[in-house]
């Protein structure tokens, strides 16, 4: 969203005394461990996720800068070794108070194959450093989330995604890649070279060992268009099945508390290059807040205020590179839940989480994110068996507790049997995961096989994946 004056329009309501003191659970939320001397007297320091929900304080962070180096680390070290990537997810898979692993010194593009359109990149490059040199070799990634700070390893393993019907998530483009086992063990994968841990470890939690380098299929660089437009939330609703035939990438947003959504297109273009303008996401959002904070005790002249100051949104177009159009700036911090449904479930029960939402949550302000999602055959890809999608991301800011919100949304989606992110909060266990996830079994079993001594799982995951 584009920043707005609606804030003025609330000026007489700011100079009111604010009802009560609500710090929506503020007092709630974990803290980081303190810092201490390990061992050997080195000052021990936490190790935090980006919205600083989880936290661990490792013995030892360690970046190896060969695979030679890397598979020695992995049989050598004592206690659980975790990999790290940019730490954007927002479930507990990489703390541990033993050793977690860097890939920074695997990064950048290898090599790459004009006329196969496909590139070897290392596994621990963020993805918004990816974008420049992909096209300058004349290529673009399928699609792209619209949070490139992850890096590829992280994005991969767990099931990180973009938004279009037929576009399936980042770990779909992978052809192959190599994996070095926590016994030291460095194998390729491929469909035909070792299939089954190539179709395990597309998406693997971190689980089965370290991913160093990915061999991506790529497209020819493209110029793409993005518009950004308001319109009625239930109008937005009725078109949205054709929105998303009609283009190559379609998203919707739905504001809380307000009757009006956001639309979003992104398709490929001649047209000539038009930039994005300085991003405006992040103002928007605290300016969201603000109003919260405002009229708390006021419901009604909230909804009113924001529906008068998205009524006059004039539409937003930008033309450029696919790689600075796809990504937003991120900058605000939250906690995320997101659900993968059957298509068909989709917009139903958009309409029962928003109706939860905003009867029960009235302190909720980031806006809700709705996207298609192609399928795939991935072991434990969310999309595993379905034509197509739907996903529901619902939002809590960072320093406000978000487990209440979570807890009564997250009801709504077990009936449809929906798959979580595995990158966002979800209380789901090995049992209910076993019957959602055909091959669920499966993985654990090549999990055991790979990592005999569970050299690779921390608590977290070993009652995800019922090691305990």
């Amino acid at each position: 969203m584009r920043r707005r004056d609606f804030l003025a329009g609330s000026a007489a309501v700011a100079t009111l005394p604010l009802a009560g003191c609500d710090d929506y659970g503020a007092a709630n939320m974990p803290r980081p461990p303190e810092p201490k001397a390990g061992p050997d007297g080195q000052r021990l320091l936490p190790w935090q996720n980006w919205s600083g929900y989880q936290s661990s304080l490792p013995s030892q962070r360690i970046a190896p800068e060969t695979e030679t180096a890397l598979a020695e680390l992995l049989t050598s070290t004592a206690g659980t070794v975790r990999p790290v990537g940019s730490g954007h997810s927002f479930t507990p898979l990489v703390p541990t108070d033993d050793t977690i692993v860097s890939l920074r010194h695997f990064s950048g593009l290898l090599e790459h194959d004009t006329a196969a359109m496909t590139a070897v990149v290392g596994a621990g490059t963020k993805l918004g450093s990816l974008g420049a040199p992909l096209h300058d070799a004349g290529q673009a990634l399928i699609n792209m989330p619209d949070v490139d700070a992850q890096t590829l390893a992280g994005s991969m393993a767990t099931a990180t995604h973009g938004t279009g019907a037929g576009l399936g998530a980042l770990h779909t483009a992978a052809t192959g890649f190599r994996l070095v086992t926590p016994t030291g063990e460095i194998i390729d994968c491929s469909a035909g070279e070792n299939p089954d841990v190539f179709q395990a470890a597309q998406v693997s939690l971190g689980a089965l060992g370290v991913i160093t380098r990915v061999t991506l299929q790529n497209v020819p660089t493209v110029r793409m268009k993005r518009r950004v437009w308001v319109e009625d939330f239930a109008a937005l609703v009725e078109r949205f099945d054709t929105l998303a035939a009609e283009h190559h990438s379609f998203e919707m947003y739905c504001v809380p508390h307000c009757d009006y959504g956001i639309g979003i297109t992104i398709d490929p273009t001649d047209d000539a290059i038009q930039p994005r303008g300085p991003e405006q996401d992040n103002d928007a959002v605290m300016d969201l807040k603000k109003l919260r904070d405002l009229l708390s005790w006021f419901p009604a002249a909230r909804r009113w205020l924001l529906n008068m100051a998205m009524q006059d949104y004039e539409p937003e177009e930008a033309v450029d590179v696919w790689y600075r159009i796809f990504p937003s700036s991120r900058a605000v911090r939250f906690n995320e839940m997101e659900y993968h449904l059957p298509r068909e479930a989709l917009l139903p029960t958009l309409l029962e989480v928003r109706k939860t939402l905003e009867q029960k949550h009235p302190g909720v302000f980031f806006p809700m994110e709705i996207r298609l999602v192609k399928g795939d055959d991935a072991w434990l890809s969310p999309f595993q068996g379905h034509a197509t999608s739907g996903s529901i991301a619902v939002h809590r800011y960072f320093e406000e507790d978000p487990l209440p919100l979570f807890r009564d949304v997250e009801p709504l989606y077990q009936p449809l049997g929906g798959r979580p992110h595995w990158g966002k909060m979800h209380t789901l266990g090995p049992a209910t995961l076993a019957e959602r996830y055909p091959r669920f079994g499966d993985f654990v079993a090549l999990q055991a096989r790979l990592d005999p001594d569970g050299r690779m799982l921390n608590d977290y995951l070993k009652g995800l994946l019922d090691h305990a």
